[in-house]
């Protein structure tokens, strides 16, 4: 990500679309205290925002790699857009979603079901957000997520028969690329 986001100002943007082993990740700013107990989950330090989260199966992550100046985006806009598109996908589902102006992500019923973390280097954002699918939500119980004691996640599966992993990823992408204005879409 750091190598694409160094590109040629003509590179068009990009979103990769994963799916991560069991990790945790620490932000630029976590604070090691928010990392309760880790076990057998490896710990990666990553130069995003934010504080700790976790990656595993049954969740999609999509890195956002954009050029902020060429789309005339600021942080805080590209942080909405990214908000948008969660709660449209959502929406669509029939999960009534929320978003925190002090609290980047998404949130149902007041329970974290998408993070966002973001770094932004040369006018370019990378990493980007994770949506909480059908997944094995006990490792969160191992963080504070985000930074936040007590916080609690909820994942798609908790309040509908969720579509394959897949298709969230693939709808996710189109609310994102609505959100952000694209008007062309290749698909490698």
């Amino acid at each position: 990500m750091q190598s694409f986001t160094m590109r040629r100002d003509e590179a068009p943007d990009e979103f990769w679309v994963v799916e991560h082993p069991p990790v945790f990740t620490l932000g630029l700013n976590s604070k090691v205290q928010h990392l309760l107990d880790a076990g057998d989950i490896p710990v990666v330090r990553t130069d995003r925002g934010g504080q700790v989260t976790y990656h595993g199966p049954g969740q999609v992550v999509i890195y956002l790699l954009i050029d902020l100046k060429r789309k005339h985006l600021g942080a805080g806009e590209l942080v909405r857009a990214i908000e948008s598109a969660v709660s449209a996908l959502l929406a669509g589902y029939g999960i009534q979603a929320e978003v925190r102006p002090k609290a980047p992500g998404v949130y149902v019923g007041g329970c974290k079901i998408a993070a966002l973390g973001l770094r932004i280097r040369r006018g370019c954002s990378y990493h980007g957000l994770s949506l909480n699918v059908d997944m094995d939500l006990s490792p969160f119980e191992r963080i504070d997520p985000c930074g936040y004691p007590g916080l609690t996640v909820t994942q798609v599966a908790d309040h509908i028969d969720p579509p394959g992993w897949k298709t969230v990823a693939d709808d996710l992408c189109e609310h994102l690329v609505a959100c952000l204005g694209y008007n062309e879409v290749q698909i490698a």
